[in-house]
């Protein structure tokens, strides 16, 4: 930072407040001196979602409002602003913000951390933005829990058996972690829902997970990949590797092989993307359009930015030459906690320190009391697997608060019965009202 800006309190501008943004705005209101620095969080929601835990929010195991995290309550010394960055000029040190309110305006700053993190990467496949729901936000795991339980109450209460079938078919797309453990705990759900449904069977129900790669979760190993396709299989749940979506228009299910059959779910989980904002930026990009990074996590070739998670492509000092670290939770927490040390650093004149950590493995769960695991070399399946999951996902929960709220909704799970009420018609809230008012 120059010598001109240190005559005044600096402003660090972090754009984004999912991992990498909590995570290091809760490092250097920690760190730094009251008066040393003034720290400014610009982010679309007010809250971090815990992506891990959206599959378990969606089956119902755990209560949704305990995987988010309040910005406002935890970074008390920070500014939060609920609104999104349409551009950054950097060479003039200047945001420009649409608050979630009001008009546009600039925002000056001295340093700037850009952790927008990533968005679904779609494809211009017919149907898809008219059919499809995503999985990466609290919102969207919400509206496919209530959308699940909405077909089982359309299939018990109809006679039309193709009204039945076309409800009670699910498509996942994308065998990732969020496609695979999204499929995993809701069709546990459905298994243990349709118990109150005595006009349903569990052979009534289809469920589909597409993947175009020839395994699925390639980040436990191919011998974990493998037995997650024969335990999927055992459930009955079809498993369509080195298939393609080729169009949903209008529900109809039309891939790559097969016949076109019908579906009211269509869940697409396949891949994700840099946040697009980094377009309207002065920064340089990747052929991914990730913003080039240096190992201590700041911007190549530029002056007082830095960044990390699924927004940079960050080398991995552990691989080979040319490899950048994977975009995922593991690094993206303890890149930002190395980050936030580095900006302490250089605002004292001391030099970064390069970021560097061996990828440990995997976990992953597929149900309640399934999972597989890859870690230090160790494999597990089955209940070990699922308890490693809870267990390494429940230590890097952000804050107290949530951990002991989670803790408490899984106690709650081990002596009441699951809770399988659809509360769909929240997406419609004046619905009746209006239908009301019409009548006069």
């Amino acid at each position: 930072m120059s010598t001109s800006t240190r005559t005044r309190v600096p402003r660090i501008l972090i754009v984004g407040g999912g991992y990498v943004g909590l995570f290091a705005a809760l490092s250097l209101q920690r760190k730094l001196s009251p008066g040393e620095a003034h720290i400014t969080v610009v982010d679309p929601r007010s809250y971090m979602t815990y992506q891990p835990f959206l599959p378990e929010a969606a089956a119902g195991s755990l209560e949704p409002r305990h995987v988010v995290v309040p910005l406002r309550r935890e970074l008390k010394r920070c500014e939060i602003i609920t609104g999104s960055i349409r551009a950054i000029d950097h060479a003039g040190r200047t945001a420009r913000i649409a608050p979630a309110g009001g008009g546009e305006y600039d925002l000056s700053y001295d340093i700037v951390v850009m952790a927008a993190g990533s968005v679904a990467r779609t494809l211009p496949i017919p149907g898809l933005a008219e059919e499809g729901i995503g999985f990466k936000q609290i919102e969207e795991s919400i509206a496919l829990r209530n959308h699940v339980l909405e077909r089982l109450d359309i299939a018990a209460s109809t006679d039309d058996p193709e009204v039945r079938r076309r409800a009670l078919t699910f498509v996942f797309v994308g065998g990732g972690f969020a496609g695979v453990e999204a499929l995993g705990e809701l069709e546990d759900m459905a298994q243990y829902a349709i118990r109150y449904y005595p006009q349903l069977r569990s052979s009534d129900m289809r469920w589909v997970l597409v993947e175009g790669m020839g395994r699925i979760l390639p980040e436990v190993g191919p011998e974990m990949g493998k037995y997650t396709v024969e335990e999927l299989s055992m459930r009955g749940i079809e498993v369509r590797l080195e298939t393609f979506l080729n169009s949903c228009e209008n529900g109809v299910i039309t891939l790559s092989k097969g016949k076109p059959f019908e579906a009211d779910t269509i869940v697409w989980t396949a891949g994700v993307k840099a946040n697009p904002m980094l377009q309207n930026t002065d920064f340089p990009l990747d052929e991914k359009g990730r913003l080039k990074c240096e190992a201590d996590l700041s911007v190549e070739g530029v002056d007082d930015a830095w960044s990390a998670g699924d927004i940079a492509a960050v080398p991995d000092l552990t691989g080979e030459p040319g490899d950048t670290t994977a975009p995922n939770a593991q690094h993206a927490v303890r890149q930002a906690k190395r980050m936030a040390k580095n900006i302490v650093a250089t605002l004292r004149g001391s030099q970064p320190v390069n970021y560097e950590h061996e990828y440990v493995g995997s976990v992953a769960s597929l149900g309640l009391y399934k999972g597989v695991a890859h870690v230090y070399g160790i494999k597990a399946k089955g209940f070990p697997a699922w308890f490693m999951h809870r267990t390494y996902h429940m230590s890097r929960l952000p804050t107290f608060n949530r951990k002991v709220r989670v803790i408490e909704d899984w106690t709650a799970a081990l002596f009441f019965r699951r809770d399988v009420v659809s509360l769909g018609r929240l997406h419609a809230p004046r619905e009746e009202f209006e239908r009301a008012s019409t009548r006069g």
